[in-house]
């Protein structure tokens, strides 16, 4: 199976965190370490680089979420969302200068903060380049235990750029019910649990060709 992805989250309300990391370990990823603070944040990033973040706004103590959200894109060139409660025109003009990959209000539940988490490791990894020429379905098919059918293969492809089930429905000419089984086989065949997961997997095929 592919590897988890490790977030770091940074939130001064426990009980928040708590539940940020439950969404997350139930989708499949791990969680790197939970910052109350931005100065605990910067610490943990000293002795361990994550995937991506997910920043409080609001800390309580300086430097607030904007503020380590500019060294995060400076010195560690990871992705980060914003998760706050703040949606005053002054602190989203401020967020929107460090260039987030998502801006999340409260209260959210568990499928926004993983689509938003799902774009933003998305984006982060093709703007830098990491994909490469697209597999053939002979090529993946000689990396899994489990052969792609022809279907599952254009599943596989539409998924891979990020496209919603609804659109890969009218891709294909298919229903969104339908879509929904071809998807559940494709990530028994990659050994995954969900896209976030499929997207990752796809991503380690290509780079190990």
């Amino acid at each position: 199976m592919s590897r988890k992805y490790d977030i770091l989250i940074v939130e001064d309300e426990p009980l928040i965190a708590e539940d940020i990391q439950g969404y997350l370990e139930e989708s499949g990823f791990t969680v790197s370490g939970i910052a109350n603070s931005g100065s605990a944040a910067l610490q943990l990033l000293e002795n361990h680089r994550p995937d991506a973040l997910l920043l409080d706004i609001n800390l309580g103590s300086p430097p607030d979420g904007i503020e380590l959200a500019t060294i995060v894109r400076e010195k560690y060139k990871l992705p980060f969302v914003f998760l706050t409660s703040h949606s005053d025109k002054g602190t989203l003009e401020r967020a929107k200068k460090t260039f987030p990959a998502g801006y999340l209000l409260k209260p959210f539940d568990g499928y926004d903060l993983m689509t938003s988490l799902e774009v933003a490791l998305y984006n982060h990894f093709n703007m830098n380049g990491v994909q490469s020429a697209p597999l053939s379905l002979h090529q993946i098919n000689e990396k899994l235990p489990t052969a792609l059918s022809e279907r599952e293969f254009e599943l596989m492809q539409l998924l891979q750029t990020g496209k919603t089930n609804r659109e890969i429905g009218e891709a294909l000419f298919i229903s969104v019910n339908t879509v929904k089984t071809h998807l559940q086989n494709l990530f028994d065949k990659l050994d995954v649990h969900n896209r976030t997961q499929a997207m990752f997997r796809i991503r380690e095929l290509l780079e190990t060709r």
